[in-house]
């Protein structure tokens, strides 16, 4: 027999997030992902991936808001 060292397993970190639905908010999502088979947490990651998986290391400049953003008045 062999002797085969076991590969490591590599750790993960998870940050829990929560945030909080109306009554009627979540039966929408609820049927929203009843339609659709999949799950809540699968449908919200899809819908925040482009926020979540480009910023990790450095947000690019255009994306800061300046102090004086909207010119209504330009003298």
């Amino acid at each position: 027999m062999g002797q085969y060292k076991k590969k490591s397993r590599r750790n993960y970190k998870y940050h829990a997030i929560t945030f909080k639905l109306s009554a009627g908010q979540y039966r929408s999502l609820r049927n929203y992902c009843k339609a659709r088979k999949t799950t809540p947490i699968k449908l919200i990651k899809r819908n925040i991936e482009r926020f979540i998986s480009n910023y990790e290391y450095e947000v690019p400049n255009e994306i800061y808001l300046t102090e004086n953003q909207l010119e209504l008045f330009q003298e």
